[in-house]
């Protein structure tokens, strides 16, 4: 049965919000997705509204759930670690605080549905796991009509972040410590979520069935993330693949780059959060769920063989991690090109264009100028922000590098260590990352 609600779903470009959004409506709920800024990959809907959410206060949610005239929020706002532009108190316990006094301001019934962590509040060590725990201490205590939902780790279409490192562990030739895959990790698909949120929207408010719960959303089987890849690993067809171990060390070395990056602009998945996250597991008891909705979760094989890994899906998972790899490297190629021409050879430089008839005066100039602009290249795609300007102008200048030396040196072209032949696979290889730099 269809049940007129009207569903605000906050943080609707994530993982989460963006597939309830579009699934909610499927149902028949008028669902408002709102996020800060949606992706330009995301298709939006009539309904999607971007707002800089985090920056409204209470009256302004207020005013936003008066004038959708709101029924349900569901909120799915998260951030994995504190950093540049992430405070995860800020977004998971003071946002939360005042978006309960919003709800009790707009003078219309509402019911909250939160979307929370599993495991116990004990095994909480993380400003993530701790900030997110506050969050639920202020909802069971609001008086707010509220169900707080604890996804296990959640499988959907699309995937980023911690679901796609787990693709791309299953599409490569790697296999994780036996510490860290034995860690049991219970799975939920996306719909199971969506479905739950449908069941509650469809409850009155004062149902008591649908006021005031708190369910595992996941699996009921016992699987560890060494099992959950190793069913990726079957859908993607690499489970006979060689497998090389990656030692402990080396992650770590990875966690460590990966939290450096972040004050890039980056957010790479396996930092130290997520680690942590990953190695506490994903664990939970979904039999009062089940009870209460009757919904029977699906099984990890039951979710991928509903929907199975299609070529695209494959090519995502491989290239998931070389992606870091790729940017990484054009950051270190230009930066020391640059750095090499201006201070361990820079005579050697110089020499390339004082043997070919170059203006004596403006051999210091250009040989000076050509090194900082391939240092300043390197900084430029070493920030998120600035990364895909830096991969155009790189582009640019390796073609205007190879056009001015067909003019100038055009016997280089023939050196033997082809140098200037060697330029053209680097120019491809910056398309490669600008076309793979989006996330979402």
């Amino acid at each position: 049965m269809t049940v007129t609600r009207n569903i605000l779903v906050l943080g609707a470009s994530g993982l989460i919000g963006r597939f309830i959004s579009d699934d909610l409506r499927a149902r028949g709920f008028q669902a408002t997705g709102v996020a800060r800024k949606f992706a330009a990959g995301q298709a939006m809907s009539a309904l999607d509204i971007e707002l800089p959410i985090m920056a409204m206060d209470a009256a302004a949610l207020a005013s936003l759930l008066r004038d959708h005239a709101v029924d349900v929020v569901v909120n799915c706002l998260g951030v994995l670690q504190d950093g540049p532009g992430s405070d995860s108190r800020a977004v998971h316990r003071d946002f939360v605080a005042r978006l309960l006094q919003a709800i009790k301001e707009s003078g219309r019934t509402i019911r909250l549905v939160h979307i929370a962590i599993p495991g116990a509040a004990e095994d909480d060590h993380t400003a993530f796991s701790l900030t997110k725990r506050e969050a639920e201490r202020l909802i069971a205590t609001s008086g707010v009509s509220y169900a707080i939902l604890r996804p296990g780790f959640v499988i959907a279409p699309a995937a980023f972040g911690g679901s796609a490192m787990v693709r791309a562990l299953a599409a490569l030739p790697l296999e994780m410590p036996a510490a860290d895959s034995s860690v049991p990790f219970q799975p939920v698909a996306a719909e199971d979520i969506s479905e739950t949120i449908a069941w509650l929207a469809a409850r009155d408010i004062d149902d008591g069935a649908a006021n005031a719960v708190s369910w595992d959303l996941m699996q009921q089987q016992p699987i560890t993330l060494g099992e959950v890849i190793e069913a990726f690993r079957r859908s993607f067809g690499t489970e006979r693949s060689p497998r090389i171990p990656v030692p402990a060390l080396l992650l770590g070395l990875g966690v460590m780059s990966a939290d450096l990056v972040t004050w890039l602009g980056w957010t790479p998945p396996m930092r130290r959060t997520a680690i942590a996250e990953l190695r506490r597991g994903v664990r939970g008891d979904p039999s009062i769920w089940m009870a209460a909705t009757g919904l029977v979760p699906k099984t990890v094989t039951e979710i991928l063989g509903k929907h199975p890994a299609t070529i695209q899906d494959k090519w995502f998972a491989r290239l998931y991690l070389i992606k870091a790899l790729i940017i990484a490297s054009l950051v270190v190629f230009w930066i020391v090109s640059g750095f090499i021409a201006l201070f361990v050879s820079y005579d050697a430089a110089a020499n390339i264009l004082r043997t070919h008839a170059f203006p004596a005066a403006l051999v210091a100039p250009v040989t000076v100028l050509t090194s900082l602009m391939d240092m300043a290249t390197g900084v430029l795609i070493a920030f998120r922000r600035t990364c895909a300007f830096g991969l155009i102008w790189g582009i640019l200048a390796a073609l205007g590098y190879m056009a001015g030396a067909a003019i100038l040196t055009p016997d280089l072209w023939i050196e033997p260590l082809g140098a200037l032949v060697k330029t053209g696979p680097a120019i491809v290889l910056m398309l490669v990352a600008l076309m793979m730099l989006d996330n979402r």
